[in-house]
């Protein structure tokens, strides 16, 4: 069977939801952050490959990278449910948000954090990195003007890939000024798999991210 190493207030809930959403079995094993430095318990090292999450094993064999794992829970174990093959003319863009995802959008946002939370941040480094962050959100906003769901006008594992990043941003305050992201965010966290998941998921409060934020 299937086993999702959780961890608490994290890019872990993407995975947790995903399996929820494709009805797959699973088996669950939660971990807490430290309290004083947010990171993964040790504990979970002990358990898992290495104290981060989240990790998925499946027959003996353990699989890290949220893209990596949602590749493999949609194409292997689903059949390619909320997924586009290569064979669909929507490959191109379902890879592309996929990938955008962590490859790009995250990468300013964590800095951002890191930044703040040690009081250490550069003028000129931190004007280039809200930039970097509002042409993300730019180039996500307009794609989502003109569409409810990241590809094809319909749900699929892309925007389960994609949540984290702006719940992450709607806690430190950077969405307030992108309402057609904060509608789309409230799609995604009103399908029913997702309310599952939350609720088998423990601790989801992402405030604790909010560190530097006026």
């Amino acid at each position: 069977m299937l086993k999702l190493y959780h961890l608490e207030q994290s890019r872990s809930l993407r995975i947790l939801w995903l399996l929820e959403e494709l009805g797959l079995d699973y088996e669950l094993e939660t971990y807490s952050r430290d309290p004083e430095t947010l990171r993964a318990p040790a504990s979970l090292g002990e358990r898992a490959p290495m104290p981060k999450s989240p990790i998925i094993e499946d027959d003996g064999r353990a699989l890290v990278e949220s893209g990596a794992i949602i590749d493999y829970l949609t194409e292997v174990k689903a059949n390619g449910e909320l997924a586009y093959g290569p064979e669909s003319s929507h490959y191109p863009e379902y890879r592309q948000w996929l990938h955008f995802t962590e490859g790009s959008l995250m990468c300013p946002l964590v800095y951002h954090l890191i930044a703040s939370a040690m009081g250490c941040e550069h003028e000129g480094l931190q004007s280039f990195t809200d930039g970097e962050i509002a042409t993300y959100l730019g180039f996500l906003t307009r794609q989502l003007e003109r569409h409810d769901y990241l590809v094809a006008d319909a749900f699929s594992a892309a925007d389960v890939q994609m949540s984290f990043p702006l719940e992450f941003a709607e806690a430190r305050g950077v969405l307030k000024d992108y309402p057609v992201l904060q509608r789309y965010l409230q799609r995604l966290q009103a399908r029913p798999a997702y309310r599952r998941a939350r609720e088998k998921g423990g601790n989801y409060d992402l405030s604790v991210f909010s560190l530097g934020v006026a």
